[in-house]
């Protein structure tokens, strides 16, 4: 009689045992991440510091819910890792109910109140309510957004699974699951960033690049030889790029300025060197300098040195104002070092730019100390956003003080940016993070669309620094620890184009003020990073100390200056 082995029986006679579910190997959706998810779905849709058209917000909303699924479903496999105690089956089915109907409840308070949201924050900046179809292309776009990213994710976990069973051969099973995860980690890593990443830069850098080239046939050289671009000119026309040969184009007339003004004035001097002027950022700025000299800039009263923005943008609004101002005896000088814009060169390379930005400053300061004191023009500095964080590397603050520069006007300065960062630190007790007291007042002033906190007849010091700001402004007031911590712009009192009823949210305000912060320049002229050049007349008046003209002529000229700046807007 055979003797059977009971264990190999009992073995024989069960069916193998069914791979236990894994969290890198999900076989359908997690009820823990469908609630974390529907929570961050929810947060998501609420406003923040700038309207979202209802495509954008479908993207955001479909990334936070992914992201939110992705923290339920690691939730709930660390859960079972620990092995703590679980519902019984009994209870999960009515316990999966009662989550299902919740999140329902959740997702449909969030979707009704997310035009009335969107609509207040567009009240306060004067737009137009949401459109219609406003909730249908919402959630369209969220849940492509969210089905993309949950492919990817399930991608991400087959990989992480077949990196882990390779190890497993060498490895024990927690150091193989380590191993895995890091493997499939890197590899998405290498694709994105080598790959996708680069051919996206390539791409977009080249449709710039042929952009700024790219000379419509109405716009042609200047004719008189005192302008960048012309016969006499040392830089070509064609080599000022397209937003080299807008600034020069732009320039101001002298009757235009005496129209304006009720004064005789003359012409501004400009000059623009456009990268392919030179191969090398100090080639460009020598360049600079020498047509300065050849069309006089150092024989006006005031000199500016601008950085302009990542494209080469020079803001027409910030340098009309402060050319106005000065009855045109004024001259300007700006090079290109970028064709990307701003908010894609601050995320992918934020310390671009500043090469170039030290280099012109360098090739400009260096001369004009060699001036005569009694007879040089008061050399100023100006930049708005990446132009701005630039313009303010650009300087050497101990190096100036045997010789220093008259001042600087920086707007919408990255939240990157340095010395903005340490003021605003260093405020004074009780002024708002999004408009700062520093000091008394004698050196550096903030301020937005209602002014500065500084009483108007505080006094300067010799060398004077503004920086004009807007509380909406998320290229300003980003940074990614609002991801964990509440941003201090946030505490009350709140800046007046922020909804009181603004609130933060971990992780998913990050999200929000990044998709802000792309979104900045698409607001209306006084908002996010748009600035109106009435706001720049005020600013430049700090700046330069400049009071003879009357309060009419200035409310005019405001008026003037904003209505173009709408007009070439709405051109556009």
């Amino acid at each position: 009689m055979a003797i059977t082995n009971p264990v190999a029986s009992a073995g024989s006679e069960h069916h193998p045992r069914p791979r236990s579910r894994s969290w890198w190997r999900p076989r359908r959706l997690s009820v823990v991440g469908e609630l974390t998810g529907t929570l961050f779905f929810a947060a998501s849709l609420t406003p923040s510091l700038i309207p979202r058209s209802a495509l954008m917000q479908g993207v955001l909303s479909g990334i936070c819910l992914a992201i939110g699924y992705a923290l339920g479903v690691f939730l709930s496999w660390l859960w079972r890792y620990l092995e703590l105690r679980s519902p019984t089956a009994r209870l999960r089915r009515p316990l999966h109910v009662a989550v299902a109907l919740g999140c329902a409840v959740v997702a449909a308070y969030a979707l009704w109140s997310a035009r009335p949201w969107q609509d207040a924050l567009r009240q306060i900046m004067a737009m137009r309510p949401t459109e219609p179809l406003y909730l249908p292309t919402l959630l369209v776009g969220a849940l492509v957004t969210f089905v993309v990213l949950l492919l990817a994710g399930r991608l991400f976990q087959r990989l992480a699974h077949w990196f882990m069973r390779r190890a497993r051969a060498l490895l024990p099973r927690r150091v193989a699951i380590i191993v895995g995860v890091a493997c499939a980690l890197l590899l998405f890593a290498t694709v994105i960033n080598g790959v996708l990443l680069r051919f996206a830069l390539h791409v977009t850098d080249d449709v710039f690049r042929q952009a700024d080239a790219f000379i419509p046939p109405d716009e042609p050289a200047p004719a008189l030889d005192s302008m960048t671009g012309s016969q006499a000119s040392l830089i070509p026309w064609e080599n000022l790029g397209r937003t080299g040969r807008d600034y020069i184009a732009a320039t101001p007339s002298a009757a235009d300025i005496e129209a304006a003004t009720s004064r005789s004035a003359q012409a501004p001097i400009r000059v623009y060197v456009g990268l392919p002027a030179a191969q090398s950022a100090a080639e460009r700025a020598q360049l600079a300098l020498k047509e300065l000299q050849r069309v006089g800039g150092f024989s006006r009263s005031a000199l500016v040195v601008i950085t302009p923005t990542g494209t080469g943008w020079v803001d027409p609004g910030a340098i009309e104002s402060v050319e106005y101002l000065y009855g045109g005896d004024i001259a300007s000088v700006a090079m290109q070092y970028s064709y990307l814009s701003s908010p894609l060169s601050l995320m992918i390379e934020p310390d671009y730019g500043e090469e170039a930005a030290k280099a012109l400053f360098n090739a400009i300061y260096s001369y004009w100390k060699t001036l005569p004191p009694e007879s040089r023009p008061k050399l100023y500095l100006h930049g708005l956003s990446l132009g701005a964080k630039n313009s303010e590397r650009s300087v050497n603050v101990w190096e100036l003080l045997g010789d220093p520069i008259q001042g600087a006007l920086w707007s919408g300065p990255p939240f990157l940016t340095t010395h903005w960062r340490a003021l605003t630190a260093a405020r004074n007790a009780g002024s708002p993070a999004w408009l700062p007291e520093f000091g008394d007042g004698s050196v550096v002033r903030f301020m937005n669309q209602f002014g500065s906190p500084v009483p108007a007849g505080a006094p300067w010091g010799p060398f004077r620094i503004v920086y004009l700001q807007y509380a909406s402004d998320a290229i300003t007031f980003f940074n990614p620890s609002d991801a964990w911590r509440e941003p201090e712009w946030m505490a009350s009192p709140r800046g007046p184009d922020v909804l009181p009823t603004l609130r933060w949210y971990p992780v998913i305000s990050m999200f929000q003020f990044a998709l802000d912060m792309m979104l900045a320049d698409t607001t209306p002229m006084g908002y996010g990073h748009v600035f109106a050049p009435s706001h720049y007349v005020d600013a430049w008046l700090l700046v330069t100390g400049i009071a003879d003209h009357s309060p009419q002529t200035l409310q005019e000229l405001k008026q003037l200056l904003d209505a173009r700046r709408l007009q070439s807007k709405h051109a556009d």
